[in-house]
């Protein structure tokens, strides 16, 4: 861990406002000092001395959904149904994955998204100890949640496999938190997925689960409980610990009551729209919810680029509503920010005590330049060639432009390999249907 000098910067704070000409002094992956800078005038000692005259300094993006390992399938299911899309391709293919799939498939997708700056992702599949292999090996910083079929048949074991995990991680000052992961009401019914919340309670774990994805979901929990699956999680006990809602898109204005002050939903809007899955209730809703963005996986929305799904959800919202005022950039901004607050891991601002991550945009290029408001040029015209650095606890895993986390040819090459075997195995048979 190199001690580093962001010199003469501008820098982006949580509110979306801007600061100039600074000095951020980074030691031991902990923003030690943000000084004035002043041309002429001897700049503080560090090993590393980047100068950002020409650079923008923001917080790093938090993917607050995300099944990685699902790169190695980004476009093997297209142009398909929600229903198909799911049994007749990714849980057939998934059902032969291999721990090398799983492990490549994560590598490539925190390559992926340390290129788009982001720097912590919650992660909701199975196949944990090769995702933490890869995040490990990456240094980027992980929220975990090992995922649960109720309906499997083997939930005591997968229960204390998943406990014995979140209490490894509570004892390590680490990148990484374990949470328990219960697929979804549908897949995890009563009393399923109460023993699961029984034991993320035992021990003292949040959790991570999909709720109200579809229309249909929701009509079909109303048609043999007569509960919504929000009702159906709420009386489980999912609402009384620390939840990431994954896209709760059909969100009902009765289930609102049933929501906790650490209730996070995930939006994850290129999806929605790819898979037609309709603007459920999210949208009327927003203001009584609290949220940020993930981006699914990549067979579901074929990029990890953080900044398409708020950017995709913005413009989304401003036309149902028919309103080109609503949703301002600052607004979204915010939100981007709250996913460091759902994941709780000390970072998320650019000041002095807050782990070190964060990114340094280039925005004096042709696709965001000439820049009038730094906040416009990201959420609208940015992209990963805008990323000129982006760090984790003060370790790059982007420098100057390029990947370091990762030798991207070795991995590429890996990948290849990979895919080819996938194919040969073809599709399997499911454990679940959706």
């Amino acid at each position: 861990m190199t001690n580093t000098l962001l010199w003469n910067a501008g820098y982006i704070d949580a509110e979306g406002k801007l600061q100039t000409h600074k000095n951020i002094e980074i030691k031991d992956g902990v923003i030690a000092a943000i000084s004035d800078y002043t041309e002429g005038a001897p700049l503080p000692e560090a090993e590393e001395q980047i100068c950002c005259k020409d650079y923008i300094v923001t917080p790093g993006f938090v993917n607050m959904h995300a099944h990685a390992a699902m790169n190695i399938f980004k476009g093997i299911a297209e142009d398909a149904s929600a229903d198909a899309w799911f049994n007749e391709y990714i849980w057939p293919y998934e059902s032969k994955m291999t721990d090398e799939d799983v492990y490549l498939g994560t590598k490539l997708a925190i390559a992926e998204m340390a290129s788009h700056g982001v720097t912590a992702f919650a992660d909701h599949y199975f196949g944990e100890e090769q995702v933490l292999k890869a995040v490990h090996e990456t240094k980027i910083r992980a929220d975990i949640a090992p995922t649960i079929f109720g309906t499997a048949g083997n939930l005591d074991a997968r229960l204390t496999e998943v406990g014995d995990l979140v209490d490894k991680y509570q004892k390590m000052n680490s990148r990484v938190h374990v949470r328990f992961g219960p697929h979804s009401p549908y897949t995890c019914p009563e009393p399923y997925l109460s023993e699961i919340i029984k034991a993320a309670k035992a021990h003292n774990s949040g959790i991570h689960l999909h709720i109200s994805e579809t229309k249909e979901q929701v009509q079909q929990s109303m048609a043999a409980l007569g509960k919504t699956p929000f009702q159906v999680s709420y009386e489980a006990g999912c609402f009384d610990l620390n939840c990431l809602v994954a896209h709760g898109l059909w969100v009902e204005d009765e289930d609102l009551k049933y929501l906790g002050e650490n209730t996070w939903f995930s939006f994850c809007a290129k999806t929605y729209m790819k898979l037609a899955m309709g603007n459920g209730g999210i949208y009327r809703n927003k203001e009584h919810l609290n949220f940020s963005f993930g981006t699914d996986g990549g067979a579901s929305s074929n990029t990890l680029d953080i900044l398409e799904q708020a950017r995709t959800f913005t413009l989304i919202g401003k036309y149902i509503c028919d309103d080109p005022t609503a949703y301002e950039t600052s607004y979204i901004w915010k939100h981007l920010m709250d996913g460091h607050r759902a994941l709780g891991f000390n970072t998320g601002k650019v000041e002095v005590g807050y782990e070190a991550d964060l990114v340094v945009w280039d925005l004096k290029r042709v696709n965001t330049f000439p820049v009038y408001n730094p906040l416009t040029a990201l959420l609208y015209s940015a992209d990963a060639s805008n990323v000129k650095y982006t760090m984790v606890k003060g370790d790059f895993l982007k420098y100057d432009g390029k990947l370091t986390c990762v030798n991207e040819d070795e991995l590429l090459a890996d990948v290849k390999a990979a895919h080819t075997k996938l194919l040969a195995r073809g599709k399997g048979k499911a454990i679940v249907v959706y």
